[in-house]
């Protein structure tokens, strides 16, 4: 069975809550409940984790590079600034689906550039938790 790591960014936990006219009020709970059904239709094993610290992203992809063949990641605040989770998903050789809730191209300047997208084989970015879903389908297609 194909395994796939998904990993939730900062402040993700506080989904359905935290600015919900940009982020909508479905919470992470119901997200990851959604996954899990299509993980299962699809035959795929999912472990879900969410973090608010960099450095453990980026244990999660490093250090778990050959137990999965597929990372779908919402990066969060960390798209627009971590090299290290860039770096990480490069030297893990992991394919990886990038997923945003918001359209970060119509966001603040500042969230307008990915570090991440560049070496994820897509990114699936403003159509709310859809964003999710598509991306976890394009990413089971790909492995």
């Amino acid at each position: 069975m194909k395994k796939i790591l998904v990993i939730h960014g900062p402040n993700l936990h506080l989904l359905g809550k935290r600015q919900p006219a940009i982020y909508g009020k479905t919470t992470l709970k119901q997200i990851n409940a959604e996954l899990l059904k299509i993980a299962k239709r699809r035959k795929v094993a999912l472990t879900i984790k969410q973090t608010n610290v960099e450095g453990e992203i980026v244990n999660l992809i490093t250090k778990n590079k050959h137990r999965y063949q597929g990372l779908l990641i919402n990066p969060a605040a960390y798209t627009h600034t971590s090299v290290a989770i860039r770096d990480a998903i490069v030297a893990s050789g992991i394919p990886t689906v990038e997923v945003h809730l918001s359209n970060i191209y119509m966001r603040e300047e500042f969230r307008q550039k990915s570090l991440i997208s560049g070496v994820a084989k897509g990114t699936v970015l403003g159509f709310g938790p859809k964003s999710y879903i598509l991306g976890l389908e394009a990413l089971i297609d790909i492995i």
